[in-house]
């Protein structure tokens, strides 16, 4: 099994910037590809970053040029920068990754005060 956990959430004004960070424990190393999505209250959750073992990055249309996402493969952590914030970025952010299994962390809010 691979446990995540989610920090660096909380509150920020629009414009701010914030640095979400999950750690991964247990079997890490079936680990080939971590990633942070999000849910907005009555909306779908949706992927915002996805990083692969090989270095590949990927990222929502809305997201691309703000977010940053981040490994530190020594420390099994994933990391999430995010920059000039807006409101509709209010979220609950979670840590996936992706081995034989799926496993996601509990969700860290972010929100987004205009």
């Amino acid at each position: 099994q691979v446990q995540l956990v989610e920090s660096g959430g909380g509150l920020v004004q629009a414009g701010g910037s914030l640095r979400l960070s999950c750690t991964a424990s247990g079997m890490t190393s079936s680990i080939n590809a971590m990633a942070w999505f999000r849910q907005a209250p009555g909306k779908q959750r949706e992927r915002v970053a996805y990083s692969s073992n090989s270095g590949s990055t990927n990222y929502l249309d809305s997201v691309q040029g703000r977010f940053t996402i981040s490994r530190d493969k020594a420390q099994n952590t994933v990391y999430l920068q995010i920059n000039s914030l807006k409101p509709e970025d209010t979220a609950v952010y979670y840590c996936w990754s992706q081995g034989t299994i799926w496993y996601w962390g509990q969700g860290i809010q972010v929100t987004v005060s205009s």
